[in-house]
């Protein structure tokens, strides 16, 4: 909490090389913060955080309406093209202690392609670099964000015939998280309508964890 009548939730986005995690970020922000653009090579190579403007009366809390504001830090990719598993364990840990240390980290966004099958080695690579991140209780502020999701709706595809379909691996991800998912398309034109569903699930998935927050060391 910031303000009596505002509140602002900490978002780290994590995931492999070219899954979308800036253009994420990009979403839930309203603007465009970070670089992101189609390349060979991982695009992010540091981290950045992102604030949204103040969205006001955008929910209530204990009978009072509150403003929001989005902060969200974009890391590096892993596996990178350029970077070792260490450097981009390092300067993540360095960048929330140095953004969301006193203030505590509300969510994990796990980015994925929803156009790509989730592998076992992928995943397992993913996980391990979340769990040295937050610790054994990593599955309590961990959330799936599907990227590319308009892909699968030109593929004729309903959620429900997604997830049918889908890995044993990611399904088994998505039960362990106790299935705190979001899909976002990759089309600007929805920007703003997008952005507000997005946030709105968000905050449900921190209301259920009783707006509690990682603090991070």
């Amino acid at each position: 909490m910031s303000d009596m009548d505002e509140m602002t939730i900490n978002l780290l986005l994590v995931g492999r090389t070219q899954s979308g995690k800036s253009a994420a970020g990009n979403k839930l922000l309203g603007s465009f913060d970070f670089d992101s653009h189609l390349s060979p090579s991982s695009v992010t190579t540091c981290c950045s955080l992102g604030c949204s403007c103040r969205i006001p009366g955008f929910t209530r809390r204990n009978g009072h309406e509150l403003a929001l504001r989005v902060h969200v830090l974009d890391t590096p990719g892993y596996p990178h093209s350029s970077l070792s598993k260490e450097e981009v364990l390092q300067a993540v840990k360095e960048a929330l202690a140095q953004h969301f240390g006193d203030e505590g980290l509300h969510l994990v966004l796990l980015v994925l392609r929803a156009d790509l099958p989730l592998c076992e080695e992928e995943n397992d690579r993913t996980i391990q670099l979340v769990q040295e991140l937050l610790g054994p209780t990593w599955k309590n502020f961990t959330a799936v964000l599907f990227t590319h999701a308009d892909k699968v709706q030109e593929a004729g595809l309903l959620a429900d015939e997604y997830f049918h379909i889908a890995s044993s691996t990611l399904l088994n991800l998505l039960s362990s998280i106790q299935q705190r998912y979001i899909f976002i398309d990759n089309q600007g034109n929805t920007l703003h309508q997008e952005r507000k569903i997005v946030l709105r699930k968000l905050m449900e998935f921190i209301r259920q964890n009783s707006y509690q927050v990682l603090l991070v060391k």
